[in-house]
């Protein structure tokens, strides 16, 4: 057996995320913080439209008629756009250390994970790596599931619920899993009339 050593150890000592730029200066940050936790991350708040005028103040680009539930937590706003008629479900955590794009009419799922930031494992210092999320128009992220960073969840496929991607997946399929790996196609009624 090799010895520890040889293979490598870890300092955390060593961690320097000083390059990462958050986007907005110190004291915005801190505002945010404590407005984020009253109106977005409190379930005493059930009103979309305020959430909206808020995030909208902190720089987040949201479309008309987007649904926003109770108890949502944004890390960064200005790194947030939300599509037309797209939803975000209870407890959702949307950590936009990176942007995050979601297309519209997208169903982001109660308890959902969008984790844009991670760690180089093979570095002793353990360095900090942002990469944005984007969700294309009509996809859905089922329940408590995670998106990893980098990751683009593309048009009209469903990640179900607890699954975590860590890869783009392909429009119109359906992924579950962990690691998820895609199990059907997703076909959506045509409607007839009007």
């Amino acid at each position: 057996m090799t010895p520890l050593l040889s293979r490598g150890t870890t300092d955390l000592s060593r961690f320097d995320n000083s390059w990462f730029s958050p986007g907005r200066g110190y004291l915005t940050r801190i505002v945010w913080h404590f407005v984020n936790a009253l109106f977005l991350q409190s379930s005493l708040n059930p009103s979309s439209g305020l959430k909206i005028r808020i995030l909208r103040l902190f720089g987040a680009g949201i479309g008309v008629g987007v649904v926003l539930k109770p108890s949502i937590n944004v890390k960064y706003p200005w790194n947030l756009s939300i599509g037309d008629y797209s939803w975000i479900g209870e407890g959702a955590w949307l950590d936009s250390l990176a942007p995050i794009t979601i297309g519209g009419n997208a169903c982001i799922s109660q308890g959902v994970y969008f984790c844009t930031g991670n760690h180089d494992w093979t570095d002793p210092a353990f360095g900090l790596i942002v990469k944005p999320i984007v969700i294309q128009e009509g996809a859905w992220v089922g329940a408590r599931a995670t998106i990893l960073p980098g990751v683009t969840v593309k048009s009209h496929s469903i990640v179900a619920a607890g699954a975590v991607i860590a890869r783009d997946t392909e429009p119109y399929m359906v992924y579950a899993g962990n690691p998820a790996v895609a199990v059907k196609e997703r076909k959506i009624r045509m409607t007839t009339g009007v």
